[in-house]
């Protein structure tokens, strides 16, 4: 489950319907009734929190958000234009840090994609997006 105050407009989540969860996209938020418009390969529906959860954040979803990967020694480096992400260890994704200009931040726990888009979002006031739209799983 993911809290409402985390949600943003553009977040990527897994939405829960009738026990199958599919990919998609935030498009609207309604505070008042604390629900969230998800855009899926299916089609647009309003979910309360208790039906949206966090897509773990990994190799494979950086590589869709358009970063570009580089290895060194044990370490990785991912780039997207001056934000980079390092970690210490290959597909260690709980223990990093992250930049965008002077902007540092050493994240100490998993991270999930819609955290690492409202990190992105805060640091560079740019959105992260995908460069391949919805994905479903």
């Amino acid at each position: 489950m993911i809290r409402f105050h985390e949600l943003k407009v553009g977040d990527y989540v897994l939405a829960e319907f009738e026990g199958q969860r599919s990919e998609g996209e935030v498009i609207e938020l309604n505070g008042a009734d604390r629900m969230a418009c998800v855009q899926t390969s299916v089609q647009d529906f309003w979910y309360t929190p208790d039906q949206l959860f966090p897509i773990s954040l990994d190799d494979n979803q950086l590589m869709q958000l358009g970063f570009e990967k580089e290895v060194y020694g044990n370490g990785v480096k991912y780039k997207r234009g001056p934000f980079r992400i390092v970690l210490a260890h290959e597909n260690d994704f709980s223990h990093f840090e992250m930049w965008y200009r002077e902007d540092r931040r050493h994240i100490t726990q998993p991270l999930y994609v819609h955290e690492l888009q409202n990190h992105y979002r805060q640091m560079t006031k740019v959105e992260l997006v995908r460069s391949q739209g919805i994905q479903t799983s």
